[in-house]
């Protein structure tokens, strides 16, 4: 028996690392191929070059979209960290059902498909008068980008001993001061991390804005009209890279923020 779980335990390393391998060994291609000069992606390789990055500072529409990403990005971010905290005390603090349920309505569209989100999304700003625009966009990207801050300000001010808010209680602080004094004050290094984690999933965000962009293309659909073009599939990947980067080090820094921010709090 031990024998039988050794052996199926020997196989799950090299069942992870071919996981690993066959998720990631694509991704790590782009920045591979970004280098190459040739404008296909293919071995073998015929050369080293920096044309393609440096054709990414000259582009007026490459700038273009990635500003709209940008605002789009921050505005979306901003109101999704706000909703995230006030979601995730409401829950915690009173636990009523109500908040119970609007703790799992947020974080929903976790699992739905994105396709499914953007047609539901398109119908609802026709209803409203909105129609594709950036507010639409960035009011789609708010309830994509809500379940990541609710799950992360969730955590937060679980992370709180209860004991601190009922001392302050005991003491005569109201609901609101204890908020605002105590209890935000110890969750804003995750409030910060889930206002990045907010900007990135709405920077890299795709489906959505293709169902709802008017006439200001985002990044991600910047990209997507780039690929019709074979010559510009150099660029295209240079410019993944430089995203790619991005991503990563803006996930590592909320996560290092994230995590600094829950040894401060006091056990």
């Amino acid at each position: 028996m031990n024998a039988a779980r050794r052996d199926r335990g020997g196989w799950l390393p090299v069942y992870v690392v071919a996981y690993l391998i066959f998720l990631y060994l694509p991704v790590a291609l782009i920045p591979l191929f970004s280098f190459n000069d040739s404008i296909q992606a293919a071995f073998p390789l015929k050369g080293f070059t920096l044309a393609w990055y440096q054709g990414l500072a000259g582009n007026e529409a490459l700038r273009d979209a990635l500003m709209t990403s940008i605002g789009i990005g921050l505005s979306a971010a901003f109101v999704a960290t706000l909703c995230g905290i006030t979601i995730a005390y409401g829950e915690l603090a009173w636990g009523s059902r109500f908040h119970r349920l609007l703790s799992g309505l947020a974080r929903m569209p976790i699992l739905i498909p994105g396709v499914i989100v953007g047609i539901a999304l398109l119908i609802a700003v026709n209803i409203a008068g909105l129609g594709p625009s950036r507010t639409a966009i960035v009011l789609g990207h708010v309830l994509v980008a809500l379940p990541a801050t609710v799950i992360v300000m969730r955590g937060s001010f679980q992370a709180i001993p209860k004991s601190i808010p009922e001392v302050a209680e005991d003491l005569g602080a109201t609901d609101a001061v204890v908020f605002r004094r105590i209890m935000l004050p110890l969750a804003l290094p995750a409030a910060a991390a889930a206002f990045m984690l907010a900007f990135l999933t709405s920077f890299d965000e795709f489906i959505v804005a293709f169902f709802l962009a008017g006439t200001q293309p985002t990044l991600p659909l910047y990209i997507w009209n780039q690929l019709r073009f074979p010559k510009s599939l150099p660029t295209v990947m240079a410019l993944g890279t430089a995203i790619l980067i991005f991503s990563i080090l803006l996930a590592g820094t909320a996560e290092l923020i994230r995590r600094r921010g829950l040894r401060r709090i006091p056990v």
